[in-house]
């Protein structure tokens, strides 16, 4: 399991442990991707905004557990990379007693507080029961999550980026199946697309424990590595939670544009969820201009049932357009200020007139 990452060329050890670990982050999305494809075809509107919503909730929560394990990553790694093994053996055991009592206490809170939560983000009416279960469901379910990614940051430290993306790819195959028999079959709804997202997960932990136990790393674990050292914590929350800082302020932009979907109603509520490709307007000039677009970028709006244009120069340039466009824009003019009768950097989610 252990890969040493301190010798040979710079540039092969780079691209050996960064391409499985961008292929894992991959992969990870398509548990909400899957949950939203596969709920579409057996339930209705109500039911996959609530998917929608909640599926966003929990990347969130999933996206800053994954920054806080990057602490734990980076730690073992530098023990691994001096050789200290001793060192190596008291983080990894500080890391699961960290995270592992940390989860339960989180997911105690997090169940507590699943009726604000679904207010804060102003689920429509409609999905309020099935982002509720959906949530309570996930919430419940979040030791699992955090089990896989401080495995996974474990091996990674070791210097094995390969073997979480082996994990998260059985994950994301048990999810689809799983999906299929709670949604398809047995028609549980958005509590089936919980059920199989974290059932999946535990999959998951199970296969890396069996993993782990298997291999042969020459680090030792004692019960002493498992009680709470200072020093130990310290290093890893010093670098982990500047981290999921950064990684949760990005995800709190989302939310919001999440939040003034949800104001318009259920049908707008669930669009956004659903994932898109990203172009752009192929003549890297402010706003998109229809008659000067790449074909490439042309033949995407033509061929789009949904567009998600983002920005004021995007709402300036294509309203009127005739396409099915929602615009996510701050008022930045006053010509805009008139027309929408807003204030000044007021955000606005607008469909096309």
């Amino acid at each position: 399991m252990e890969k040493n990452l301190t010798s040979g060329s710079v540039l092969k050890s780079i691209l050996f442990f960064s391409l499985p670990y961008l292929l894992s982050y991959f992969l990870q999305t398509l548990y909400g991707m899957a949950d939203l494809f596969i709920i579409g075809q057996f339930e209705g509107v109500a039911s996959t905004t609530a998917v929608s919503i909640g599926s966003q909730v929990m990347h969130m929560i999933t996206v800053m557990i994954v920054g806080l394990a990057m602490g734990a990553t980076v730690t073992i790694g530098r023990a691994v990379g001096a050789e200290n093994k001793l060192r190596a053996a008291r983080l990894i055991g500080n890391t699961v007693t960290l995270f592992m009592a940390g989860s339960v206490v989180l997911a105690a809170v997090l169940v507590g507080l699943v009726d604000p939560i679904v207010r804060i983000v102003s689920t429509p009416e409609q999905a309020v029961a099935g982002t509720r279960t959906y949530l309570i469901i996930c919430f419940i379910g979040v030791p699992c999550i955090t089990a896989y990614n401080i495995m996974a940051s474990i091996f990674r430290g070791l210097g094995d980026s390969r073997s979480p993306m082996y994990f998260i790819a059985v994950a994301c195959a048990s999810n689809i199946a799983l999906d299929y028999l709670f949604m398809g079959a047995l028609h549980l709804g958005p509590a089936g697309a919980a059920l199989g997202t974290t059932l999946s997960q535990l999959v998951s932990v199970i296969i890396s424990l069996v993993v782990i136990l298997r291999r042969k790393n020459g680090i030792h674990l004692s019960g002493a590595d498992f009680k709470p050292e200072r020093s130990a914590l310290g290093e890893i929350l010093s670098i982990g939670i500047p981290v999921m800082m950064q990684d949760g302020f990005i995800q709190v932009s989302f939310m919001i544009i999440t939040i003034i979907a949800n104001h318009r109603g259920l049908t707008d509520a669930a669009a956004v969820g659903i994932p898109f490709p990203v172009i752009d307007n192929g003549n890297r000039v402010a706003g998109t201009q229809l008659d000067m677009l790449s074909p490439e970028a042309a033949a995407a709006l033509s061929g789009a049932d949904v567009i998600l244009a983002k920005g004021m120069a995007n709402a300036e340039t294509m309203l009127g357009c005739g396409y099915n466009v929602y615009y996510a824009f701050l008022v930045k003019c006053q010509r805009f200020v008139t027309r929408f009768g807003k204030p000044m950097f007021t955000p606005m989610l607008v469909k096309e007139l």
